[in-house]
């Protein structure tokens, strides 16, 4: 797809110059109270577009660092540029280097084709510490292949190398700054006049020390057409080594030299070029202009990195999920998370919204409690409970200064880091399984014993110990647990029993259902009501509490009717029928009963007891 796009380019402007590149962009944000300082120096012994008694540059060169001693490194970049697709490797004091990246940019003529061009760098934070202030001298910088396989760099008078070192410094004397550094590799000429940067998100509290700079190669002193750097629309200077139409002239506004050839490496005050109260910044870098014949030139400018230093101050809300807690069957979710404010300048204000999401849909809201300090941080706890629409596994979405319609209220560094998320699956019991029901005989009021366990035993092999419940909803919170399960007495008839087995992470659940039954009394054949603790009554087994609405009749030898009782009133060998002896003990004989359990399962039964002292 590159071919075809520079054929069709170079099909539409037959006679232009083009090139591509990587994007300068914002590459890294230091929010405090930093700053930064550059040194650095050409390769090149002289301006190559006056002087074109050399095409090769030089072995090496140096410069010297001299950092305040209340500056603290908090990381350092080392930047070496040149003709050619790129040497990765150099050596700075001895010390061999490796890029860590290397950014190219082509720039192609319709007739002679491409002439590549590159920049490297290299973390080098750790170096610059253990070194200190001292003289840094850089070599080994080889374009030698570049140069020798086309001749074009030289004859172009585009041969060049150099190199920079930047340094982000903290210091507690200097006021609340945002340091942005942007870098890439891109060229403005004739066809591509102009590089524009949008700075966003800004809160200037004060404009005293904010300042720009950049690093740019291929810079010529005598080629002063229309070359501009510009913020808000405001041409900057730093005369007199920097003009107005000449800020690509090969300086270093550091050590204010002006045989920095073929390079630039230049800051800019602009306190009065910005406003407090603003909210933004427009950065512009230009070249091309028409000479004194009328004739449009450009120099070839290629821009490596821009800084800019602003007194802004502005939280910067970020949130992160700590951990979170899902229980078996359950649709809530315990979060833990943190509301930071870490690379910001001010506080982040009580009552910054907070909203959770679910695949996307608002499931709950909550506020920050306190200010939070620049630097410092707030772990809270919330408990979500998610809807039924939500599957069992989706997508949780935490987002820091969110009203829940997706609209912040408070005014950051970075809008685009407020949001944590994480997959999560909640731990989904399987349905509950029947097991087979039980059927006991009612030993009174509706109720029997059973064995629970006994029970369970028949139906499953279990490794795990079973527990019992009589409800779901105790199963499910882990609650009253039947203690007894060997000798469970039903409180209801029909009883449905839950069981829990242990099944990690989670368990199975089972029930089954107790039916109570009455079951056909027994009826003794004989009994003696003297007193004596034995026997003293017509005890039907399995009558009394158990068919409650019976009646229980009983006759003399001659069919007289002696007693009527029913669930209240036992038969203790007294008389409480007929026209004598009520409340008396019948004499031993043998009694006649007719029992009428009143149940639709059973008929009346009839039979004899004998009664004896």
């Amino acid at each position: 797809m590159r071919f075809l796009k520079c054929i069709l380019i170079l099909f539409t402007f037959a006679f232009t110059k083009l090139s591509f590149a990587q994007n300068i962009e914002l590459f890294q944000q230091f929010n405090g109270r930093y700053d930064y300082t550059a040194i650095g120096n050409t390769l090149n012994p002289f301006e190559n577009n006056l002087d074109d008694s050399f095409c090769f540059p030089l072995e090496s060169s140096s410069a010297s660092l001299n950092l305040s001693t209340d500056a603290t490194v908090v990381t350092a970049y080392l930047y070496w540029a040149g003709s050619g697709s790129g040497d990765s490797n150099v050596s700075l004091n001895g010390t061999s280097i490796d890029a860590d990246n290397i950014y190219t940019v082509d720039y192609i003529e319709p007739v002679t084709g491409a002439l590549t061009y590159f920049s490297c760098y290299a973390n080098i934070t750790d170096f610059i510490i253990s070194e200190g202030n001292i003289n840094y001298e850089l070599s080994d910088l080889d374009i030698t292949d570049a140069l020798t396989s086309n001749t074009r760099y030289c004859t172009n008078r585009t041969n060049f190398a150099g190199w920079s070192i930047y340094i982000i410094y903290e210091d507690d004397t200097l006021p609340l700054n945002q340091l942005n550094l942007y870098q890439g590799l891109e060229i403005i000429n004739r066809n591509n006049q102009e590089k524009t940067i949008t700075i966003d998100n800004l809160n200037v509290i004060d404009n005293e020390g904010a300042k720009i700079g950049f690093l740019a190669w291929e810079g010529d002193n005598s080629l002063n057409f229309g070359e501009s750097l510009s913020i808000n629309n405001n041409v900057l200077s730093n005369p007199p080594l920097n003009l107005s139409d000449n800020a690509f002239n090969g300086t270093n506004s550091f050590t204010n030299s002006t045989t920095f050839y073929n390079c630039d490496l230049d800051v800019y005050n602009i306190q009065d070029n910005i406003s407090i109260g603003d909210t933004s910044a427009v950065i512009k870098m230009t070249t091309g202009g028409f000479d004194e014949g009328g004739t449009f030139r450009a120099d070839l400018i290629i821009i490596n990195n821009i800084v800019t230093v602003l007194n802004s101050q502005l939280p910067d809300a970020t949130i992160a999920l700590n951990n979170y807690t899902v229980n078996c069957g359950d649709r809530s979710l315990t979060i833990d998370y943190t509301v930071l404010n870490i690379n910001s300048t001010d506080v982040l204000p009580t009552n910054t919204p907070i909203a959770f999401y679910a695949e996307g849909q608002l499931i709950g809201q909550t506020v920050t409690q306190n200010e939070i300090p620049i630097n410092a941080s707030e772990n809270r706890t919330i408990t979500l409970l998610l809807p039924n629409s939500i599957s069992d596994t989706f997508l949780l979405t935490l987002v820091i200064d969110d009203d829940g319609s997706g609209n912040g209220i408070v005014i950051e560094i970075n809008e685009n880091n407020n949001i944590d998320d994480e997959l999560i699956t909640l731990l989904v019991v399987p349905p509950i399984q029947d097991l087979p029901n039980e059927i006991a005989c009612n030993e009174g009021f509706s109720s029997a014993t059973f064995n629970l366990v006994m029970l369970l035993q028949t139906s499953l092999e279990i490794d795990t110990e079973p527990i019992f419940y009589e409800s779901l909803e105790d199963l499910e919170a882990n609650a009253n647990e039947i203690i007894n399960p060997e000798a469970y007495s039903n409180s209801n008839a029909p009883q449905i029993i839950y069981v829990k087995i242990d099944n990690p992470p989670c368990y199975d659940a089972y029930k089954f259902e107790l039916t109570i039954e009455n079951c056909p009394p027994y009826v003794p054949q004989g009994f003696s009501p003297n007193e004596d603790g034995t026997n003293d009554w017509f005890n039907i087994q399995g009558l009394y509490d158990v068919f409650e609405d019976h009646e229980l009749k009983i006759f003399n030898r001659y069919g007289t009717l002696i007693f009527e009782g029913d669930n209240d009133h036992k038969w203790y060998g007294l008389i409480n029928r007929g026209l004598n002896n009520h409340g008396h003990l019948v004499p031993v004989g043998t009694y006649f009963y007719i029992l009428n359990p009143n149940d639709t399962n059973y008929q009346s039964i009839m039979g004899w007891v004998y009664v004896n002292y």
